[in-house]
Formats: C-alpha cells, sequence, structure tokens
C-alpha cells in the first residue's frame, strides 16, 4: 500500500520556491465551475512543475464524528469512545477532497512527527496519515491541534496554474488559527477579508464581465 509520502509528486515533496504555493491557502473565486469546489477553503501540502496536492479545509464530512472513525477502525470500542479525551471528540472530520475519499489524512501542528510518516509542509503544520497518529490522538498523546480529512485535492502538471490563471483561485498566507479553530462556517469569508475583500461585494461581481 503507498505511504503518504509516495502520494505526493515527489518533486513537490519538499520544495518551495517562487510561483509555488506549498503552505498556502487556495480560496475558490464564485465562478468556481467545478461544484466540488464551491467555496472551498484549501490548505496546499505540496504543489511543485509536478502537480500539486491540498486538504480542503472547510467542507464536513456528513454525519461521520471522529469517535465514529476511531471505532470503525478498531482504535477503541463503542464503549471506550466514551471516555475519549475532550481534544479527541472536538476534532473535526472534514471532505478533504475528490481523491482517495477513503483515505484519511490528519492535518495537524508540527509538535508532533512519526519518523517516515509524518510530512512537516511549513514551521507550523504537518501531514501525516497512518493509524498511528490516530492512536495518539485516541490516547491523549496527539498533536495540539489536528483535523481528520477524508480524501484530498489533487492537481496534475500544470493544471492549477491553469485554474488560477483562468481566475478560478485566489491564495493568501496559512493560517493555523483558520485552519484548527475557525468554525467551518466561517472560514471562507475570513480568507476573503485576510485578502482585503469583502465577500458580499466580490459575490455580487462575480457575474459581471
Amino acid at each position: 500500500m503507498p505511504t503518504l509520502i509516495d502520494m505526493i509528486p515527489s518533486g513537490a515533496r519538499h520544495v518551495s520556491g517562487e510561483g509555488y504555493l506549498d503552505g498556502q491557502m487556495l480560496v475558490a473565486m464564485p465562478g468556481m465551475g467545478d461544484a466540488r469546489f464551491s467555496r472551498a477553503v484549501i490548505y496546499m501540502c505540496a504543489h511543485s512543475a509536478d502537480g500539486a496536492m491540498g486538504i480542503i479545509v472547510n467542507q464536513p464530512a456528513p454525519n461521520i464524528r471522529f469517535p465514529d472513525i476511531l471505532a470503525q477502525l478498531d482504535i477503541v470500542s463503542d464503549a471506550e469512545s466514551i471516555l475519549l479525551p475532550s481534544s479527541a471528540e472536538q476534532i473535526s472530520v472534514l471532505r478533504g477532497g475528490p481523491v482517495e475519499t477513503g483515505r484519511g489524512f490528519v492535518l495537524h501542528s508540527a509538535d508532533f512527527y512519526i519518523e517516515n510518516s509524518t510530512l512537516p509542509i511549513d514551521e507550523g503544520i504537518s501531514l501525516t496519515a497512518t493509524l498511528d497518529i490516530l492512536k495518539a490522538i485516541a490516547t491523549g498523546g496527539g498533536p495540539a491541534s489536528a483535523v481528520l480529512a477524508l480524501g484530498y485535492a489533487g492537481w496534475a502538471p500544470g493544471q492549477l496554474e491553469t485554474e488560477i490563471q483562468a481566475n478560478g483561485w485566489l491564495n493568501c498566507p496559512a493560517d493555523m488559527d483558520l485552519i484548527f479553530h475557525t468554525p467551518l462556517d466561517n472560514k471562507y469569508e475570513k480568507c476573503l477579508r485576510k485578502l482585503g475583500i469583502d465577500p458580499a461585494m466580490l459575490s455580487e461581481e462575480a457575474g459581471h464581465a
């Protein structure tokens, strides 16, 4: 089974240079033609000439709670789920994107690291996709902040650049508070305001040439 590292284009793993969006937030424009990304806010985990990969951080996975995931994976029993630490109870389960939707990815603060499993993205945020991090969270030994995403968003070489040129996306610096501590319904507007954009004005202008 491929690891998280295997799934990310090799040139994107630890490359961050001019024109690349590693560690940035992508914000969908109102005219986004793909309904799967309507009003999406995406944290970019990797971006290079070989492609891109990110996690949508403002779309909830419907009717799925983090304790339910732990029970389904036999990490805890149904009875034990009642005794989970409050930090585990509060973790959001997100629809991370349309690729590999049956696979879980934990986006988390950089105070937690598993050798050969955790991908550091920037100074404050990392990504881990193994059961070990779920077990650590269940016992209170996981990262201080985390979200669990089912699936991810992926782009072929040049695809994201083309979408940006077609005014499909805006981008802004990442914000740990936005990723981990802002209510899902508020993340899109918060990103726009961070860019100095009034969400109401943007939506009004979206239909005009």
